[in-house]
């Protein structure tokens, strides 16, 4: 299943996409990464769905603060461009989690190495090769730091650890608390979320709406969304509110003001 983004007119981003979606080895690289998660650990779901889950989140989070006038890590360093962002997130986001194929524990830095081996021939052609040490480096940074207490040095990092967090709907790949066959917070609160929304905010750059069927979803937020956003450098940019619409819960709950 192909990573289908909107690259606009972003040339780097479309081949960098192509170049993903043509790479066989990463592909493997998802799949193992989705057998020690789901088969062995019995985890939702690390692999190709997620990828293209969190890189369009990523995206998407990445454009609206470039919109909103907010200036890039690799610009305000590096004198490169938001399209160098762009390719930054998707490639991070793509990336980030292949290193759970060997193992879920500190699989940041697992997946550090791999990206190394990886990332070269991804961004062949599309960068010269001291603007694709830096390339690599910002991505590299970005993977590390998706890591919930790591500290973002980017604001592409803090926009990957947070895109990676809102992978949070229990329709496409949660595994239901039945087939696990015990019922817990954590699997009542992922079928909980019911949808996210990424919107422009009005009084802040980002404003993500989550919409819950019971207040159960609280917990998934406070695990997951709360303390990545918290730990990421894009925290004061972004708006969360939560929605909950179920037969017996019929109420609107503003739960930060971040």
């Amino acid at each position: 299943m192909p990573i289908n983004l909107p690259a606009r007119h972003n040339t780097k981003l479309a081949a960098l996409v192509a170049a993903l979606n043509a790479d066989l080895e990463l592909a493997q690289w998802w799949k193992c990464a989705n057998v020690n998660a789901v088969d062995r650990q019995g985890m939702t779901d690390h692999g190709e769905v997620h990828i293209r889950i969190t890189a369009n989140a990523a995206l998407k989070l990445l454009r609206l603060l470039v919109e909103a006038g907010i200036q890039t890590s690799v610009e305000a360093n590096y004198e490169m461009t938001a399209e160098d962002a762009e390719v930054i997130v998707v490639a991070a986001s793509a990336l980030h989690d292949v290193g759970i194929a060997v193992h879920r524990t500190d699989h940041e830095q697992l997946s550090i190495p791999i990206a190394v081996q990886i990332l070269p021939r991804l961004l062949h052609g599309i960068y010269d090769p001291a603007q694709r040490t830096i390339i690599q480096a910002e991505i590299l940074h970005a993977i590390i730091a998706h890591q919930w207490s790591a500290r973002c040095l980017t604001l592409e990092a803090g926009v990957v650890k947070v895109a990676d967090a809102l992978d949070m709907t229990q329709g496409r790949s949660r595994i239901p608390y039945t087939e696990m066959g015990e019922t817990s917070i954590y699997t009542i609160s992922s079928a909980a979320i019911d949808q996210v929304h990424l919107l422009k905010g009005e009084d802040k750059p980002i404003r993500i709406e989550i919409e819950m069927s019971n207040s159960a979803g609280v917990f998934q937020l406070d695990e997951l969304l709360k303390r990545k956003l918290r730990n990421s450098s894009i925290v004061s940019y972004v708006e969360v509110i939560a929605h909950i619409s179920g037969e017996t819960e019929k109420r609107l709950l503003e739960f930060y003001s971040l």
